[in-house]
């Protein structure tokens, strides 16, 4: 009737039947919809990764089927493979990034670098709980909270954990103002969250703008020549928003691009989020290893916030260090709200922006360390 192929039908709705786990993976993407729609959590990824794992575990789906051409399929070949949607999308953040505050204030990009702590130390525990140096590495790269270099390792170091890495990655991004307060609360005092920061930074000018992306891409792929591709990008983005006779390329790089990218990835990336490789005890274990990662980076740039806090003789607010996550704008903006709640005409937002975005130059160079270091070992 109409074209309907009930053979078919019933093959499909019997598939189903028997497929239990395929009909939690499906329920599981109604809830990462939910979330995207009711709560905001990160909608412009979780939206279509939620639609994606439904469209993945349909049975005799053919949009997920190499041999048929499907249209996720192809996507995934042509875009995530070979890793070009998230390098893409890191074009499109490289020209939403402005690295003034990290210029005229160097410092800063110490908490940078203290920030991706948590990624080394979740690697070693994730290896003592007996998983391979491969799966570790990429349950250690979500404590960047980067959602594009947590989907660049895993894809290159396990991409058979690519659903689970890329879901804890961009929940535990969406979690940030959630998780961040109770840990920066918990080890600063409420003299040092009042720690009011002079703002009168060196003027960056408009040379030294245009050379910082092609020298930060030399430098980093002479140095870490892995992460060379996903540095490359984010400084190309950042080159064009800088030089400021590109305009309308800039905009298509922070708008079309990144946004077309971000639905493909996130389609192809909820896709292979199948009962075999998201129904394990090791999904449980990955959530609460990228759970610590995460607490262990904040906790790390804090204390090195303290340490500065001391060195610098109670000038520098220890809070800053949080935003030595990756996370931008989303961690520098957290710790003004926090700093405000002690004190509403306390403004640190500048000196938080340029810890976050060394940040974001730190969890690129941590993935490009992991990649140099474990490839190797792996044998791939």
């Amino acid at each position: 009737m109409n074209g309907i192929d009930f053979g078919d039908l019933l093959a499909g709705l019997s598939t189903l039947i028997r497929d239990w786990p395929s009909l939690i993976m499906m329920a599981l993407g109604g809830v990462l919809i939910y979330l995207a729609i009711a709560k905001e959590y990160e909608p412009v990824l979780l939206l279509p990764i939620g639609l994606g794992c439904i469209i993945g575990n349909l049975p005799l789906s053919s949009m997920v089927d190499p041999a048929e051409q499907g249209m996720l399929a192809v996507i995934k070949s042509a875009g995530v493979d070979n890793e070009l949607f998230p390098l893409l999308i890191f074009i499109g953040v490289g020209a939403m990034m402005d690295f003034r505050p990290l210029m005229a204030q160097p410092l800063f990009a110490l908490m940078g670098a203290a920030g991706q702590f948590g990624i080394f130390g979740t690697l070693i525990v994730a290896v003592l709980l007996g998983f391979p140096l491969n799966e570790a590495a990429s349950i250690g790269i979500i404590g960047a909270i980067d959602g594009p270099t947590s989907i660049y390792v895993a894809n290159a170091l396990a991409p058979h954990m690519l659903g689970v890495i890329s879901v804890v990655a961009y929940s535990y991004m969406s979690l940030v103002p959630i998780i961040q307060p109770p840990i920066m609360r918990l080890l600063t005092t409420r003299e040092e969250r009042l720690t009011k920061m002079d703002y009168a930074p060196r003027p960056v000018s408009k040379t030294a703008l245009i050379l910082f992306p092609i020298v930060v891409t030399v430098a980093v792929g002479i140095l870490v020549p892995k992460a060379a591709p996903l540095i490359a990008s984010l400084m190309i983005g950042n080159l064009l928003r800088e030089a400021g006779v590109v305009q309308r390329l800039a905009r298509t790089a922070e708008n079309e691009l990144i946004n077309i990218s971000t639905l493909f990835l996130g389609l192809v990336v909820g896709s292979t989020m199948t009962a075999e490789s998201f129904l394990r005890w090791d999904t449980l274990k990955i959530l609460v290893l990228g759970l610590f990662a995460f607490a262990l980076d904040t906790a790390a740039g804090i204390l090195f916030g303290k340490l500065l806090y001391v060195l610098s003789g109670r000038k520098i607010n220890p809070l800053i260090g949080a935003a030595g996550i990756s996370a931008f704008p989303m961690a520098g903006r957290l710790v003004q709200r926090v700093a405000q709640d002690e004190d509403f005409s306390n403004y640190v937002l500048m000196h938080a922006m340029g810890a976050n975005t060394s940040g974001q130059l730190g969890s690129v160079i941590a993935g490009g360390v992991l990649l140099t270091l474990v490839l190797p070992m792996v044998g791939n």
